[in-house]
């Protein structure tokens, strides 16, 4: 299945077998932008994005529009694609569009998750449920064991 969506810059990001050919993807999931814990997270993405290679991509993904990406990503001075999953077509492929609960009130949301793809698109590492105090330097140790 040929997966679209629309990133920061408000252009088609299509992840067909091109996209990953020679690059290896961290794709992570986080509920909203400029919430507390989706800030803290794309923040430490942002200030240790200079210790991966050129080789590896850090993608963004949210049910947000790309308006709200764009102010997200200038607020933050955030240096990755964030991508626009309105539909949740990327979440319900990757299992993250799930139900959750809070204030005794269900709703479908994200679940915080990371992804890290080699270059046929295939998951080679997967986190679930992340906390995000510490994850980013998980993923860098995950990426320097590859």
């Amino acid at each position: 299945m040929k997966l679209q969506a629309i990133d920061n810059k408000g252009k088609i990001f299509d992840f067909g077998e091109e996209f990953y050919k020679g690059k290896t993807i961290v794709l992570y999931f986080y509920p909203k932008d400029n919430t507390s814990g989706c800030t803290k997270e794309a923040c430490d993405f942002r200030d240790n994005i200079n210790r991966l290679t050129s080789a590896v991509q850090v993608i963004g993904v949210s049910p947000d529009s790309v308006t709200s990406h764009q102010k997200f990503q200038q607020k933050q001075n955030l240096n990755f694609t964030l991508v626009a999953d309105t539909e949740h077509k990327l979440s319900e492929k990757y299992g993250v569009w799930k139900e959750k609960s809070m204030y005794g009130r269900t709703y479908m949301g994200i679940e915080r998750s990371t992804f890290i793809l080699d270059g046929q698109g295939q998951i080679i590492k997967e986190w679930r449920k992340v906390k995000v105090a510490g994850h980013v330097d998980e993923v860098l140790r995950a990426l320097a064991e590859l």
